[in-house]
């Protein structure tokens, strides 16, 4: 089922093309702030914990089904998370929310990559924690309709890339590249609403 193919020249596996395509639509409806993506993202984030286990990076697959759990919540705050019960509107983090942000990405990073190193097999504790822990961030902000989530995804996006191809994650590597120009593409169209 997961033999390797080989597409536009170089090696990849099936679960991980699926798990491409499903992350590609659940970032367009994102930016167009579709509900629907939500839906996407769980999915896409199913098979991309067993992509990420196979490949030994714990910390992205954990992350997955953390991204799971994050995603039924999201999904519940567009829908109804507003004050008064309406779906909930981009908006932007204080002073205060920017300074929250760096101390949790930080405290994240410290306690993920001293677990990676400790309590796996990981060779890349120190990238997968640092990655991970800004995904989290990321995802919170994006469950939130922040704006600055996609300043976080374009920064995470970019490290994952080297990341990938270091661990022969061709395809998911030009998925993450992709991630970083649809990032940009969505920073530009949720500061128009903001």
């Amino acid at each position: 089922m997961n033999d390797p193919l080989q597409l536009f020249g170089f090696t990849t596996a099936p679960l991980e093309l699926v798990s491409f395509v499903l992350a590609l639509i659940t970032v367009l409806l994102n930016i167009r702030q579709n509900h629907w993506g939500w839906l996407f993202s769980i999915v896409s984030s199913a098979t991309y914990a067993g992509v990420f286990v196979q490949a030994r990076l714990y910390g992205d697959s954990g992350l997955q089904v953390v991204f799971i759990l994050l995603s039924v919540w999201g999904w519940h705050q567009w829908l109804r998370g507003s004050n008064t019960g309406s779906t909930l509107a981009v908006s932007r983090l204080s002073r205060r929310g920017w300074l929250l942000a760096a101390l949790a990405w930080l405290g994240g990073f410290a306690v993920l990559s001293l677990f990676l190193k400790h309590f796996t097999d990981t060779d890349v504790p120190y990238a997968d924690g640092l990655l991970t822990a800004g995904s989290l961030l990321g995802q919170w902000l994006l469950s939130r309709k922040k704006l600055e989530n996609w300043l976080v995804w374009i920064v995470v996006d970019l490290l994952y890339v080297g990341l990938y191809l270091f661990k022969g994650l061709t395809l998911t590597a030009v998925l993450y590249g992709v991630f970083v120009l649809m990032a940009l593409a969505g920073w530009r169209a949720w500061r128009k609403t903001s």
